[in-house]
């Protein structure tokens, strides 16, 4: 009887292994998220997330973006990530967002493409790195060549390829119920819950020709999150954020130049400025504003070593305005203006002090050595008619009285240094009199 007992304890235990496996087997959705600019960053972490989905066996990769663009290389790579993945990579915009730019392109290459009402996707018209605009036969290589490969992304994908022409060619941009009706887009789905019930029973065939239909209904949903090095790399890629540390890392270089051997202000805008390299790196940087910015900073070093009484200073800020706003050659990239003012305002009330202090310094009457004796009073050790000898600053002086005569004890005031004899004048008493 006991054995029999041990027997069904066993099928049990192996019977409720089986089940916790097969539950743990169930179907699972990995999530990324994407809120900003698409740049290196972001390429890699989407690299990463579509990796981790393939090894994960998950029934969908999904990707709630909301992007305003970014750089054409980082756009290709996640185009080729998503066409190339095993696993099917669902494009989703949130309610609010938009898939602008870069945006559109990374939109049409999804195998299920879905946005939320009250979203937009397209104006994909290419813009310069660090021109700001393009025009000529630059214009017309470089249009045509974004053209071709929207056009064949969308025809891989049976979407509307002449929608994807005007994106690029007019700037079209379309909302979410236009780029339904218009087969820009496969579904609509007023929110993320939505979405998994219109993904489920969907089929969707890889580019290994392998058809997967997707089980969404109960799937586990998986976020995978930026890591900390990403998150933080891609946080100061923003305009506003790489601005605010270009401008840190011009005070701190000139609080070192200013005032050699501080070392910490120097050390932090070192810091700070790579960052701003790094990030204007993934940004549309216009090289005009760039320079402006640069002169300003000139401008403000040759404050300190010449004496211009604020005209370079007033100079640099001025250069200063104008390259913040240049700075950015893309609009949808731009630079709040209200951080802008805030930044110049800061920088002249800086330069205002420091320049008010150069120059109380140059004014300011020599405190040690002989000409610090200027203004000291001295007394007469022996009578000064005009000549004679006068005591100050610990020594005895021959001294040359300017007029009258002066006896032995009385004080005198020194006016000149003249090599070594000094001019002094006889102290004025109270009244005024001599």
């Amino acid at each position: 009887m006991r054995k029999w007992f041990f027997v069904i304890l066993l099928v049990v235990g192996l019977s409720l292994l089986v089940a916790g496996g097969v539950s743990a087997a169930g179907p699972q959705i990995d999530v990324l998220e994407v809120d900003g600019t698409v740049n290196p960053v972001l390429a890699g972490y989407i690299d990463r997330g579509i990796g981790l989905a393939e090894k994960h066996g998950a029934t969908a990769c999904i990707i709630e973006m909301d992007t305003p663009g970014g750089l054409d290389s980082s756009m290709r790579d996640i185009v080729q990530d998503i066409l190339e993945a095993d696993v099917p990579v669902v494009v989703y915009v949130p309610p609010g967002a938009r898939a602008a730019s870069a945006g559109a392109f990374i939109t049409m290459a999804a195998h299920v493409a879905a946005m939320a009402p009250g979203t937009e996707v397209g104006a994909a018209h290419p813009v310069a790195i660090g021109e700001g605009e393009i025009s000529g036969t630059m214009e017309d290589k470089v249009v045509n060549d974004a053209v071709a490969y929207i056009r064949s992304i969308a025809e891989f994908r049976g979407r509307n390829a002449d929608w994807a022409e005007a994106a690029v060619r007019e700037s079209k941009s379309s909302p979410a119920s236009e780029a339904l009706e218009l087969g820009v887009i496969d579904i609509m789905a007023d929110n993320f819950d939505q979405l998994i019930i219109q993904l489920d029973g969907r089929e969707v065939t890889l580019l290994s020709g392998r058809v997967v239909t997707l089980d969404t209904e109960n799937a586990d949903i998986n976020h995978i999150d930026m890591g900390f090095i990403e998150r933080f790399l891609f946080i100061i890629a923003d305009p506003n954020i790489a601005y605010i540390l270009l401008s840190l890392g011009m005070l701190g270089i000139f609080f070192e130049l200013a005032s050699p051997g501080t070392i910490i202000p120097g050390v932090v805008g070192g810091i700070c400025l790579f960052l701003a390299f790094y990030s204007l790196g993934m940004l549309p940087v216009n090289y005009a504003g760039a320079i402006l910015i640069a002169l300003a900073f000139a401008l403000f070093v040759a404050e300190v070593f010449i004496a211009s009484h604020g005209l370079l200073a007033l100079g640099g800020i001025a250069a200063l305005s104008v390259g913040s706003v240049m700075l950015i050659g893309d609009p949808m990239f731009h630079i709040n203006r209200g951080l802008i003012a805030g930044v110049v305002v800061v920088v002249f009330l800086f330069f205002a002090f420091v320049v008010r202090a150069v120059v109380l310094s140059r004014r300011m009457r020599q405190q040690t050595g002989r000409e610090a004796m200027v203004g000291e009073l001295a007394v007469a050790r022996t009578p000064l008619d005009p000549s004679g000898t006068v005591f100050t600053h610990g020594e005895r002086w021959e001294a040359i009285l300017d007029q009258g005569r002066a006896e032995t004890g009385e004080e005198v005031l020194v006016t000149k240094l003249e090599g070594l004899k000094l001019r002094v004048t006889k102290k004025q008493e109270e009244g005024g009199k001599g």
